[in-house]
């Protein structure tokens, strides 16, 4: 439910000017992968062989590179990004322990590396994350639809929300902080059963049957919100996190995810209240 498979460049900074470099691409085979690799800025120079190995679907090169004065300040291309339709993740992983992250998309083929991050760089950085993840995990979305369609009253629904991101929330801390281990497969299949879920709650309750989730809604959104914060936290584990600044990293994804929510839950009873007026138009 929540396929994710973004190529991965990470630069791991061993001096002033020497990095070790990782880049993994999805491919087919070893021989078979996508023809694109990151282009660094004039002045950097290999000063190790590439080596390659192949698993579970991903290519992994790693080989050194030494840039003149360092990367800091300076671009790393991503040539036919935009023809291989898929994002890029990069971190950077600073001398002084700090990291910078980024995801490069297809439109802005480029990463410019900066200097040892600030908090804002941090909170920034990862919000946008959150915001993506939760709008682009339809999944998630069309649970706390279903929650939408299911729930009735004001006061209901914002206490069903609330439990599905407590909930959420918990696991997501908890997994990414490495207190909980649960492997990924098993989680995204009962992402989608509770998706399966609550559609059969919304039959049977145009049925004249109401079900567990419009009795005691919060429970069914508390419940599968544990899971759900799972799903996310596989999501943050592709990215990583920076090691100086995991918890406000892991805050502000979290911030991100809930400001993605509310985007979607507002557009959704836009959409309805702008339904209703229409269809009170077309009586009169």
């Amino acid at each position: 439910a929540d396929e994710f498979r973004p190529a991965y460049l990470q630069l791991t900074q061993l001096d002033a000017s020497t990095y070790e470099v990782l880049w993994k691409l999805p491919a087919l085979d070893e021989s078979t992968t996508l023809k694109l690799r990151p282009q660094f800025p004039p002045g950097t120079q290999a000063i190790t062989p590439l080596r390659s190995s192949f698993a579970a679907g991903t290519a992994v090169q790693r080989w050194r590179v030494q840039a003149e004065g360092g990367l800091a300040g300076k671009a790393i291309e991503f040539p036919n990004l935009a023809a291989s339709r898929i994002d890029v993740l990069v971190r950077v992983e600073r001398s002084d322990g700090t990291a910078q992250v980024a995801r490069v998309l297809p439109l802005t083929p480029r990463f410019v590396v900066t200097a040892s991050p600030g908090a804002f760089e941090v909170a920034q950085t990862y919000t946008v994350l959150g915001i993506e993840h939760i709008l682009t995990g339809f999944d998630h979305l069309l649970f706390v639809l279903a929650l939408l369609i299911l729930v009735q009253g004001t006061r209901r629904l914002i206490a069903t929300i609330t439990a599905f991101t407590l909930a959420h929330s918990l696991t997501l801390f908890a997994a990414t902080l490495g207190w909980l281990n649960v492997p990924g497969p098993p989680v995204e299949a009962v992402i989608a059963l509770s998706i399966v879920f609550v559609a059969g709650e919304i039959v049977h309750a145009r049925q004249g049957r109401p079900g567990l989730t419009q009795r005691r809604p919060w429970i069914v959104a508390f419940s599968f919100g544990l899971l759900h914060g799972l799903g996310f936290a596989g999501a943050l584990a592709e990215v990583g996190l920076p090691p100086l600044s995991i918890p406000m990293a892991l805050l502000f994804f979290n911030v991100g995810v809930e400001i993605g929510q509310l985007i979607f839950i507002a557009v959704v009873l836009a959409a309805i209240a702008a339904g209703r007026r229409i269809a009170r138009r077309l009586k009169i």
